[in-house]
């Protein structure tokens, strides 16, 4: 049974907020690698890359900026309502929200994602 305070758009941008941020959490190690793949010499990082050309691996690609573009534009959400008193007004910061992350994952995927 969802409580009350489940209900409001509030709590699912919050918890897309936190989902976003687990996401990207589990992206940065494997980041690291990519990165420490690079210290061993060109041949290691363009191996590692290689796999990066697997469609699955290019669909992550999409959804990890996805996930970027809803943290920043939910964490600007979060630093709104804590500075500009804006907790009655929840709509407005949420639909400007979904516009940057729809922007954003445009711009990737017309870029050649």
């Amino acid at each position: 049974m969802m409580r009350a305070s489940h209900k409001q758009r509030g709590f699912v941008a919050a918890l897309a907020h936190r989902l976003a941020g687990i996401a990207l959490a589990i992206f940065l190690p494997i980041h690291f690698l990519a990165l420490a793949s690079a210290l061993n010499g060109a041949d290691a990082l363009d191996s590692f890359l290689a796999i990066t050309r697997q469609p699955l691996v290019a669909f992550g690609e999409v959804v990890i900026v996805a996930a970027l573009a809803v943290h920043l534009a939910l964490g600007l959400r979060v630093l709104a309502i804590e500075f500009f008193a804006m907790r009655e007004k929840t709509a407005l910061p949420l639909a400007l929200c979904a516009a940057a992350v729809a922007a954003f994952g445009l711009i990737f995927i017309l870029n050649g994602g």
